[in-house]
């Protein structure tokens, strides 16, 4: 089953979704990223981005701009009336993982690891604000700063305060849509700002990073849904001596 069983969406956006959970696994099995504290940067409503990612951190801490998705998170990690059934993606990366039986053991896990809800502004030189949060072993940000970011300008400056989280040696994983021109929700358009490849690369390079894997893919949302051009997912390593 893929997680197009998840959501009645196009195949164009399940084909994105795969493309992230793919990557997210290699990341954090062969990839060796792990390690005590993820902190998952503009979480949204959605917790596919964690699945791999519990096994590997004894401790994820989630945030988003808006309490309203903090909110639908919370409804899933409490097993609430109305939560959303993430139960068709789970297994399918637990059959990325080998064992799709484990399903439900993977939603316990998840539930567990995730031990805060924060607020949190990405454009902000302390994106978590006054909250107390230890240096942190990775940083996730998946198809958010493209959204939070006005111009390049802002987008460069929310990549450093990203990695004024991480404690030296950890790692920041970001997937990001290329070529973006805004998408559209009911009736609202919204902005989407337009990035490279190789502008994603550089920021993550001058924020004191070496950008380990950037792989592109030209899968793109539906045109009626939102303009763009591919996506990239990369993973980059703070400076040990940071």
């Amino acid at each position: 089953m893929s997680p197009a069983t998840a959501d009645p969406g196009t195949v164009a956006e399940n084909e994105i979704l795969k493309f992230n959970l793919k990557n997210l696994f290699q990341t954090f099995s062969s990839g060796g990223v792990g390690g005590d504290i993820l902190i998952d940067i503009g979480t949204g409503p959605t917790i596919y981005q964690l699945l791999s990612a519990c096994e590997v951190f004894r401790e994820i801490i989630v945030s988003d701009y808006t309490d309203q998705n903090l909110r639908e998170v919370e409804k899933w990690l409490k097993e609430e009336p109305g939560a959303y059934d993430w139960s068709p993606v789970v297994q399918y990366v637990c059959e990325l993982e080998g064992d799709r039986s484990r399903w439900q053991e993977k939603e316990a896990r998840l539930r567990r690891t995730v031990t805060r809800l924060l607020k949190c502004d990405a454009t902000e030189p302390h994106p978590l604000g006054p909250a107390q949060v230890l240096p942190a072993d990775c940083v996730l940000t998946l198809l958010a700063l493209e959204c939070a970011c006005h111009d390049v300008d802002t987008y460069r400056a929310a990549i450093r305060n990203l990695v004024s989280l991480l404690k030296p040696g950890g790692y920041l994983v970001t997937a990001v849509t290329l070529g973006f021109q805004g998408y559209i929700v009911g009736n609202k358009n919204f902005f989407g700002l337009h990035l490279e490849k190789e502008t994603v690369e550089k920021a993550l390079q001058d924020a004191g990073c070496q950008v380990l894997r950037c792989q592109h893919s030209p899968i793109s949302y539906t045109e009626t849904f939102c303009i763009s051009k591919g996506m990239c997912f990369a993973v980059a390593r703070k400076s040990p001596s940071a």
